[in-house]
């Protein structure tokens, strides 16, 4: 179990942090009530917080457009993870839950405007690295059954077999790596570019490991990566 960036990430984004968590013997039940509800409450906190300030002037926002358009994707075309679910949350009211682990995500997610992503790892093939695409790679939509490539110089997730398990950075991730009910290992990543960006991911990573290990069990190894640490992996006990 490894999370890792690229060199060449790190050249293109020297200010990234990437905080990640790597997690086994996890449960995920369908949401109970506590969560859910707390997971309501920062919804309606988040809804509070941006009030209607439009999305692209929100800070972590507007770094995550910066690093889309630096690779060549239009950033309102495709939006991050993040600015997505704050886009549905202003737009429609609110974010519906999927399960324990996405909704501990989500909730993180909002709160400190930052793309959280979970990965089950049953499908994956060793390391999980960041790197710019060569268009070789494989990505299969979630509901999809048709494989895409990457256009070359796109940043992707990869495993060591050429799957990508998330495409342009942290827009969507592939139908193999989406978490499940059945899912029990899994990596875990919060990313940003901003100024404040090592302080907010800490807390972010913080906030997410509690969650996690109230609501899912597991062990875990968490770590914040940045330009002098390039990886994280599973060290045993």
């Amino acid at each position: 179990m490894e999370f890792c960036y690229h060199p060449e990430i790190m050249v293109r984004f020297p200010n990234l942090y990437g905080g990640v968590i790597l997690a086994r013997g996890l449960s995920n039940p369908l949401t109970g009530i506590e969560l859910s509800q707390a997971f309501h409450l920062e919804q309606q906190m988040a809804k509070e917080r941006i009030g209607d300030a439009p999305l692209s002037e929100i800070v972590p926002l507007v770094y995550w457009r910066q690093a889309f358009r630096s690779f060549g994707v239009d950033p309102t075309g495709y939006r991050s993870a993040c600015e997505a679910l704050l886009r549905r949350l202003t737009k429609k009211g609110d974010i519906p839950s999927i399960n324990t682990l996405v909704d501990a995500c989500n909730l993180i997610s909002i709160r400190y405007a930052l793309p959280v992503a979970a990965f089950d790892l049953s499908a994956i093939q060793g390391r999980i690295t960041v790197c710019f695409a060569n268009g070789t790679e494989q990505y299969r939509p979630l509901d999809s059954e048709d494989v895409e490539h990457p256009l070359p110089g796109e940043v992707i997730f990869a495993d060591e077999a050429g799957m990508v398990v998330a495409r342009r950075w942290c827009w969507r991730q592939s139908a193999e790596s989406a978490v499940n009910l059945d899912t029990r290992q899994a990596i875990f990543t919060i990313e940003a570019h901003h100024p404040q960006a090592q302080a907010d991911v800490q807390a972010a990573l913080d906030d997410l490991l509690d969650l996690l290990k109230k609501y899912a069990g597991g062990e875990f190894q968490a770590g914040l990566l940045h330009r002098n640490r390039l990886s994280l992996s599973w060290i045993p006990d």
